[in-house]
């Protein structure tokens, strides 16, 4: 009997065990339920979100979808006047200079002063130097704008280019300046004959851009007359020169300018690229003229 109760005596306090364990795991689980309900009430409480406020459609989103190279689509009112002066145009044959320009001042319909342009097609190969053209002419009236013209020269020729009109004049201060500062504050560059060796340090920053001084363009003044040349540019002396496709054109004025100068202006451009034929040019020499302002169709020109 000893030896049960003994066993009984040890198997007791195993069955308790578990027992005072429930017990001390049953006021935590309070402690938890209680720490828990608070925190479920106060989520319940708390005042309901602000919607989200819609994201900002980036401007740039929708041009990205666009293809490059393609115009945005053309109004209904712009369309319908391209229509008609192509209609009319095309009923018409080509004109001589003076009704052209007529014709031309009538399909205006820009709110700007448009340029007037000169377009002549070549029977020359572009393949061969000797057939390129390329060379100035001035023009009787200008072209309708100011020219900024930038003179390299030394001496008493500063204060001659100054006086005949040049906006900036010098020698080497100059050169350091573009050098240096990238100032490019001009439209057309000149140089007298002497400085051409320090202004030739300037070709890869001016040649890119069309304003290396050249003598085929007439910007480099041989006679020593810089007077002279600074008026020219001044006045509005026109480059010209025959692309990859042996076309040649050149601004020859605005549109609000009358029709005598207008024809004078296209006249004196024309007769130039006549005057500028290469001797190894055979055929034809212009294929056709046309004459167009900035926002307008072709008017052909009778050769």
């Amino acid at each position: 009997m000893a030896k049960k109760q003994t066993a009984d005596d040890e198997t007791k306090p195993d069955a308790a065990a578990p027992a005072a364990a429930e017990g001390e795991k049953k006021p935590r689980g309070k402690k938890a339920a209680s720490e828990s309900g608070p925190s479920t009430n106060t989520a319940s409480e708390a005042p309901p979100k602000a919607p989200a406020a819609p994201k900002a459609v980036d401007p740039t989103e929708k041009k990205k979808k666009k293809k490059p190279g393609n115009a945005p689509r053309r109004g209904k009112k712009l369309r319908t006047q391209l229509r008609n002066a192509f209609q009319k145009l095309s009923k018409e044959s080509t004109k001589p200079l003076r009704q052209a320009v007529t014709v031309l001042k009538g399909l205006r319909r820009a709110k700007f002063d448009e340029t007037v342009e000169v377009h002549m097609s070549l029977g020359i190969d572009s393949t061969q130097s000797e057939q390129m053209i390329r060379g100035s002419v001035p023009l009787p009236h200008g072209v309708g704008k100011t020219v900024r013209v930038v003179v390299f020269c030394q001496g008493e020729d500063i204060n001659k280019a100054k006086e005949a009109g040049a906006d900036f004049a010098g020698a080497e201060d100059l050169i350091k300046k573009i050098q240096q500062e990238n100032w490019l504050d001009f439209d057309v560059a000149l140089a007298t004959q002497g400085m051409m060796g320090q202004v030739s340090r300037l070709g890869k920053v001016l040649g890119p851009r069309g304003l290396m001084p050249t003598p085929k363009a007439g910007t480099v003044i041989t006679g020593g007359d810089v007077a002279s040349a600074v008026k020219d540019f001044k006045a509005g002396k026109v480059e010209y020169r025959t692309d990859k496709g042996g076309n040649v054109h050149a601004g020859v004025g605005k549109i609000s300018f009358d029709e005598e100068k207008l024809t004078a202006n296209a006249t004196a451009f024309i007769d130039a690229i006549r005057g500028a034929k290469p001797s190894g040019v055979k055929g034809n020499y212009i294929k056709s003229i046309t004459i167009c302002s900035t926002m307008s169709p072709g008017v052909r020109v009778a050769i």
